[in-house]
């Protein structure tokens, strides 16, 4: 399936659709060709140049924001490949309110543990394993960075 890439009014990249989308925002005069790819598409009354760049007639405001996906590499990663516990080298993941209990796997409920720790802690908190933290779990700094286009 051919695709066409669409920008914003700035020329900013907004997104590749198909040529069929492309042509019926140039057809309905929401954008204007600025680049074809050498065919044409033809009807009974006209002929348009089949549309590869089109450019959208007005300001499209798009929010983004980038987020650190949650995963075992990033969460290691945030915690320096160290366990949370006792400084080890961590080689798993820990809830620390136990899925089994109710809790959730977002950032501030998991961190790196060492094996022998994670075993130790089971399906218990912190504080009923009497285990304590060496670190703060956080957000990673780039999950709170937001970038509006």
């Amino acid at each position: 399936m051919k695709s066409a890439l669409v920008l914003n009014a700035t020329f900013e990249p907004l997104s590749i659709v198909s040529v069929r989308r492309a042509t019926c925002l140039v057809l309905s005069e929401k954008a204007e060709l600025i680049e074809n790819d050498g065919t044409e598409m033809r009807s009974e009354r006209f002929t348009l140049a089949s549309p590869l760049v089109v450019r959208l007639k007005y300001m499209v405001k798009v929010p983004y924001s980038r987020h650190t996906a949650m995963s075992r590499r990033a969460i290691m990663a945030r915690d320096g490949h160290a366990c949370q516990y006792c400084g080890a080298p961590a080689d798993s993941i820990d809830h620390v309110l136990p899925k089994s209990r109710g809790g959730m796997h977002v950032w501030e409920n998991v961190a790196a543990a060492c094996r022998t720790c994670n075993l130790r802690k089971r399906d218990r908190t912190p504080e009923e394993a009497g285990m304590r933290f060496i670190n703060v779990r956080a957000l990673p700094k780039s999950y709170t960075t937001a970038f509006y286009l």
